[in-house]
């Protein structure tokens, strides 16, 4: 990629990170967005408001993290636009939906998130849920979450998972 092309890249990014209109989770859906705080070189999401609001619910937390340029979340995001009516009941009865707005630069060292007043970096937020995807970060990745943000169930990320309604379900449903 060339200069020109790099900078093009990183103006887009730096642009979205400061709340932009971004592809994200259907309209349908509801989701409480949470954007990134701070810039390209360390972004923090900030899980406490929708912690609390899902505590109030009672309900868990389906937390989708999607980057603007990615074309994998583009496919997701386009196959739930697709089945909302089958599915938007469906989540809206289980699940408070979070959407985390990124971008594809900001990869595992770049990202935080803050739980119960903690900012963890994503590998140290990954290890505490005993998520075994600490590995690497993929684009898109859903988490689901309990009240105190605790994972519910590991859950599969990136391309070729939730093609199908029903794999959507199982899911929500909490079936592994």
């Amino acid at each position: 990629m060339n200069i020109g092309c790099r900078a093009g890249t990183l103006l887009l990014a730096l642009a979205g990170l400061q709340g932009s209109a971004w592809a994200a989770l259907p309209a349908a859906y509801a989701a409480m967005v949470v954007e990134a705080i701070g810039g390209t070189e360390r972004a923090e999401f900030d899980l406490d408001p929708a912690l609390q609001r899902a505590r109030a619910e009672n309900k868990p937390l389906y937390v989708y993290l999607g980057a603007r340029d990615c074309a994998f979340c583009r496919r997701y995001e386009a196959f739930l636009s697709r089945h909302a009516t089958e599915l938007v009941p469906q989540f809206q009865a289980r699940y408070l939906v979070v959407d985390l707005r990124s971008a594809l630069l900001l990869q595992a060292p770049k990202l935080f998130f803050r739980i119960g007043g903690r900012s963890l970096n994503y590998t140290d937020w990954m290890r505490q849920l005993g998520d075994e995807r600490v590995r690497q970060l993929v684009y898109p990745s859903v988490w689901l979450l309990d009240g105190q943000g605790r994972n519910l169930m590991q859950m599969p990320a990136g391309t070729g998972t939730f093609e199908t309604v029903e794999e959507q379900l199982e899911i929500l449903r909490l079936v592994q």
